[in-house]
């Protein structure tokens, strides 16, 4: 895993200034975020074969947000911009150039020459504008894509290669939001499909592979497309890929995946859990993981429930977890304690683990200040109420059951009841809008801080139920500014807030691992600790 020093990742150059011609740096090889042995020579060819643990039911970039389909998605759309997981710094794709106002309003982007999509059409600054335009209206069926051009005005044809695009208000992660999948730019052919069609058919992208067939919970399989010559400045190999074809395989138990890979039918696995790394370590197969950037798991409060409303119950809570022991316990090895609300591979993270100390007397004490005495039973009660909690939770992971086994036996020994509650995880939106939780267990990957405006602002959907006040105008001052010393502190504000407060009861950071045979070379997690194929070979 690459390892980042804890403290705030600095970004040096100014928003509007950031890179604007084509840097060339050298993909991971073996070790950091690469695999495979780092030696002999690159070579063309050959068929990579990828288990992973589910399927989305969707193939359409803009639409999905779950890692297992990402990370086939990724590889057939390119975006205009790229981000390099070392630094956070933000770099040409499609996009060889751009401005950004100084209030944050405009963006404007100059497009390479020459870049086609797999059906022969030309990327031009009107098919970016039909892309930004059809975005906003997917609605809840693309919330990551929509939620980034959240607010959006007007984009505009400046002319056939020059695309601008202008907010109602200041909005300085949208430059970030164009390296994403989410917004991965499709042809204008799959932009008038209905979005139904581009789930189950697939969309046209002009990235390194071309769909070539989906089989709906069972696999995706892409094929190398011929001519190819646009790729992210980022990767080390100019022109096509090396690989001929990407077959994804949707293998639901980690054990069978595991069994797969030692076996050789399968090239990589996805969902490294902790009871399979010790029959994958050593022999032929290398164990990658990073940290996904963004909102960490975490006890996401309903602040607008009474219990909850006080303080002094919310910070008693913080202080019974035992982060340490969860992440040892239940997650791959290498997965770090929460210091923060956001995980420490996001840029302008800001270390604050003296606040999420382990420290169950402090927590005892805030419960005996807020009134709730301890029961006969070990339950603390108050007016004749017990201390009772529903932490609501989804199965997209194998690690949230157990993990919140151990939360409930840590708040339990400072005398709060917790009831755990498994939904759907096609009801985790509804169940959000609804407001119908005291408690919700998830996480949000985004390699951009701005995660945090969009999942606690009073002036967005506000489903903690947070009160207006210092945090909002946080949020909304980082989101207006292009001056990157000032963001990082404003950001390091809005985390204080947060944690102080204890709106949000930072648990664990999700790491992203992969097991990977040592005849794979570079296989490299982007900046959302998803992976990138164009530089992949078999040798």
């Amino acid at each position: 895993m690459t390892a980042f020093p804890d403290l705030r990742l600095s970004r040096r150059a100014p928003l509007a200034a950031l890179l604007t011609t084509s840097v060339l740096l050298t993909a991971c090889g073996s070790g950091g975020d690469g695999s495979g042995g780092g030696s002999g020579q690159a070579k063309s060819g050959g068929t990579l074969t990828f288990a992973v643990g589910s399927d989305a039911g969707c193939v359409d970039p803009q639409q999905v947000g779950s890692n297992d389909t990402i990370y086939s998605v990724r590889q057939v759309v390119d975006s205009l911009t790229d981000q390099d997981p070392k630094t956070g710094k933000i770099v040409p794709w499609l996009a060889k150039s751009w401005d950004v106002s100084a209030d944050a309003r405009t963006f404007t982007f100059r497009l390479r020459p020459g870049v086609t999509f797999s059906d022969g059409s030309k990327l031009t600054a009107q098919v970016v504008k039909d892309n930004f335009d059809a975005v906003p209206k997917l609605g809840a069926l693309g919330t990551l894509a929509q939620g980034y051009l959240s607010g959006v005005r007007s984009t505009t044809v400046v002319d056939p290669l020059t695309v601008k695009v202008t907010f109602k208000e200041p909005n300085a992660q949208f430059l970030q939001a164009t390296s994403t999948h989410s917004l991965g730019i499709e042809s204008s052919a799959s932009v008038r499909k209905t979005p139904q069609r581009k789930c189950s058919d697939g969309v046209i992208g002009s990235g390194p592979f071309v769909l070539k067939q989906y089989v709906q919970n069972q696999s995706v399989t892409l094929t190398r497309r011929t001519g190819y010559a646009w790729g992210s400045s980022l990767w080390s190999k100019k022109g096509e890929a090396y690989l001929d074809n990407l077959v994804f395989k949707v293998v639901p138990e980690a054990g069978v995946r595991a069994g797969s890979l030692q076996s050789g039918q399968v090239d990589a696995v996805s969902s490294v859990g902790k009871a399979n790394e010790a029959a994958l370590k050593g022999g032929q197969v290398a164990l990658q993981g990073r940290a996904n950037p963004g909102l960490v798991f975490g006890l996401g409060f309903n602040n607008a429930r009474p219990v909850l409303k006080d303080a002094k119950v919310r910070r008693a809570i913080q202080f019974a977890i035992d982060r340490r022991q969860i992440a040892d316990t239940v997650f791959p090895t290498g997965t770090r304690p929460a210091t923060s609300v956001l995980a420490h591979t996001t840029p302008d993270y800001t270390n604050l683990a003296g606040d999420l100390a382990l420290d169950a007397a402090k927590a005892k004490s805030l419960l005996d200040a807020a009134g709730w005495r301890t029961g006969s039973d070990g339950v603390r009660a108050k007016d004749g109420k017990k201390l009772s909690l529903t932490i609501t939770w989804f199965p997209n992971a194998a690690t949230n059951q157990p993990a919140l086994e151990l939360v409930q036996q840590q708040l339990k020994a400072v005398g709060i009841d917790v009831v755990l509650k498994q939904l759907q995880v096609s009801q985790f939106s509804t169940t959000l809008q609804s407001g119908d939780f005291d408690v919700v267990w998830g996480n949000i990957t985004r390699a951009d801080p701005d995660i945090l405006r969009s999942s606690f602002s009073t002036r967005l959907a506000n489903y903690s139920h947070l009160p207006s006040g210092p945090l909002d105008t946080a949020l909304s001052a980082q989101a207006a500014t292009t001056d990157p010393e000032k963001r990082g502190q404003l950001v390091d504000e809005a985390q204080k807030l947060l944690v102080r407060n204890t709106y949000y009861a930072p648990v664990v950071e999700l790491q992203t691992q992969l097991g990977v045979s040592k005849k794979v070379h570079d296989l490299a997690f982007d900046s959302g600790s998803r992976i990138q194929l164009h530089d992949t070979w078999i040798g």
